[in-house]
């Protein structure tokens, strides 16, 4: 079992023995202006060898066509990370990446690497192709690869499974996609100028029905593969260090591969491209939707079940952990938070449904044996967030639990039969027979544990008092017992700046 102080250290204490200030070069604020810089100069770069290429012209109106895509992909990719939405700052930084910094590499690699081969070959059509299918897939597959591989190495508490994969790389080949389509849309457009092309048959809108209309997807769709090697790689233990490791190369080599069929369509004759996109592609992007929709579904059903074990300590409401593994009741919840408390509120139950998600994860992590060091300060702070946005929280949740949960007969509710709920519990479909049940009432629904969302419990004093066992649920904790004691209303539940964890009788 990962041991840790009982409480963390406060930020501005003094290292302890054996302990170091970071260099200047380690500290944050200069990684960040570094990195910050390294895009800047990259999208200063490509954007000359772009207009370079294209001209003015051509590259305005390859700008203006290639970033319609754009926000349709990024909202499919932020739909898809609803459940515990990555950072803006991982998402922006990945776009980023992909649009100046991994555009770049390939711009430059696959030209030096076309012309080296052209020049040793004296073959420049031979080159060109062998550049298409062999080259480019390599370069460019690999520079997207290494944001996924940054943020999976420095934003690590970020990517915990396999859906953070699929949304990093998605959003990094969405960058990427955009630079390559203004280059390509551009220079079809310098090539109607010169030819005189216009209409259906200008080899301008020959471009965009193919890049932007057919295969948007296309990027996104090699890079996700890699995202998945990564976030599979996520999912294993520090102790399988071989797996980490070999499941990241074969996405990437499952990219390239595909990267590199697509590429080669081209060479297939004059229906090899509609058989490589018939064939392979569609079936592709279906098959990926639906095993990400399956993974989202399976994170949904992982907070329902997790989430529980805080709401018998008193952390949670029972209500909550069916309202949080329901995205229409998630969706119900900062709706009524706005309604009844501005953009703040709403604001402050978004953090709470994306705080008790990462609390459900780390907490299967540990139950499973995936859990770091770090697995009892992480719990920690995260509980001590909840605590602080559960005046915002908590009705609202409540609020949605009541409108998404099934509804029970009435006369079953009241015969001292409790209908089966989710995790065990009951439905909180029930309404109260006085109406909604204001903040700290009981619902009036059967439980199996007695009355009770904030009252009596069969346990005795329950979520917010004494338990009847006198100790935790799973025994007694390292850091006091369980339920922490009677919490006074806005401070944790032992009354110091750290609530007490939830004890996991799974870790080792």
């Amino acid at each position: 079992m990962a041991s840790s102080p009982p409480y963390p250290p406060h930020p501005g204490a003094a290292p302890g023995p054996g302990l170091r200030h970071p260099h200047w070069w380690q500290r944050p604020v200069v990684r960040y202006a570094a990195l910050v810089t390294l895009l800047a100069l990259s999208g200063l770069v490509i954007l000359a060898l772009v207009r370079e290429q294209t001209g003015t012209r051509g590259f305005l109106v390859g700008l203006g066509l290639a970033v319609l895509p754009v926000p349709l992909l990024l909202a499919a990719f932020r739909w898809l990370d609803r459940v515990e939405p990555a950072p803006w700052r991982n998402l922006l930084f990945a776009f980023a990446w992909g649009a100046c910094a991994a555009a770049l590499i390939a711009i430059v690699a696959n030209s030096f690497a076309t012309r080296w081969i052209a020049t040793a070959t004296a073959d420049p059509a031979g080159a060109d192709t062998l550049g298409a299918t062999v080259i480019a897939p390599v370069v460019e597959e690999s520079a997207k690869a290494a944001a996924v591989l940054l943020l999976f190495l420095f934003r690590r508490r970020d990517f915990t499974g396999m859906l953070d994969g699929v949304v990093v790389a998605g959003v990094t080949a969405t960058g990427f996609a955009f630079t390559e389509n203004i280059l390509y849309l551009g220079n079809a457009f310098g090539a109607d100028q010169l030819t005189g092309g216009s209409g259906i048959a200008s080899v301008t809108a020959a471009t965009f029905f193919v890049r932007i209309v057919m295969s948007p997807f296309a990027h996104p769709l090699f890079t996700v593969l890699t995202g998945i090697g990564f976030g599979a790689a996520a999912l294993a233990t520090d102790r399988q260090r071989v797996r980490r490791v070999l499941l990241p190369l074969a996405g990437l080599l499952l990219a390239m591969g595909m990267h590199a069929l697509w590429n080669g369509s081209a060479t297939l004759g004059q229906f090899g491209f509609i058989a490589v996109y018939g064939a392979f592609m569609v079936p592709a992007f279906g098959l990926l939707t639906w095993l990400v929709i399956w993974t989202r579904q399976r994170e949904l059903r992982t907070v329902r079940t997790e989430l529980p074990a805080y709401a018998i300590a008193g952390w949670l409401s029972p209500a909550e952990p069916f309202a949080l593994g329901s995205m229409r009741a998630r969706r119900l919840a900062r709706r009524y938070a706005r309604e009844h408390g501005g953009k703040p509120a709403a604001r402050a139950v978004a953090q709470y449904e994306a705080y008790a998600t990462s609390l459900a994860f780390l907490r299967h992590r540990g139950r499973t044996g995936k859990a770091g060091a770090d697995f009892v300060t992480r719990e920690r702070q995260l509980l001590l967030e909840l605590w602080h946005r559960r005046v915002a929280a908590r009705p609202a949740l409540d609020h949605a639990a009541r409108l998404t949960a099934p509804r029970v007969p009435y006369g079953a509710a009241w015969a001292g039969q409790a209908p089966p709920g989710p995790y065990g519990r009951p439905s909180y479909g029930q309404p109260a027979p006085h109406g909604h049940p204001s903040y700290g009432q009981a619902l009036h629904t059967p439980f199996p544990y007695g009355q009770s969302s904030y009252g009596q419990s069969s346990y005795g004093q329950s979520s917010y008092g004494q338990s009847s066992y006198g100790q935790s649920s799973y025994g007694q904790s390292s850091y006091g017992q369980f339920p922490y004691g009677q919490p006074a209303h806005g401070q944790p539940p032992h009354g110091g700046p750290y609530p007490a964890p939830v004890e996991d009788p799974y870790r080792r």
